[in-house]
């Protein structure tokens, strides 16, 4: 069973910049994609940024020039590193683990990010 912690989230003012971070357990984390996504109150789950196994990313329209996936296989860890924040980047934002070879996904709890104007 893969176990994902998120941590980074908080309370930033407009214009201002965090750095979440994912660790994965388990051995399967370089066999995997990983991908943020994040939900807003009374909004559908949308991906943010994902990362493949080779290392080739993408972004939400919404984030691009702003957000930035990266990871480290040998510590099982992506980040997502954010500035330039926006009060619309308010949400809950959750870490992905598809298994490429399974198809399988995890989830991580979510760390809540709240971005003041």
């Amino acid at each position: 069973q893969v176990q994902l912690v998120e941590s980074g989230g908080g309370l930033v003012q407009a214009g201002g910049s965090l750095r979440l971070s994912c660790v994965a357990s388990g051995s399967i984390f370089r066999f995997s994609t990983m991908a943020w996504h994040r939900q807003a109150p009374g909004k559908k789950r949308e991906l943010v940024a994902a990362i493949s196994i080779g290392g080739s990313t993408n972004y939400a329209d919404s984030v691009k020039g702003r957000f930035t996936i990266s990871r480290d296989n040998a510590k099982n860890t992506v980040w997502l590193q954010m500035n330039s924040l926006k009060p619309e980047d308010t949400a809950v934002y959750r870490c992905r683990l598809a298994e490429v070879s399974t198809a399988r996904d995890y989830w991580g709890q979510g760390t809540q990010v709240t971005v003041s104007s």
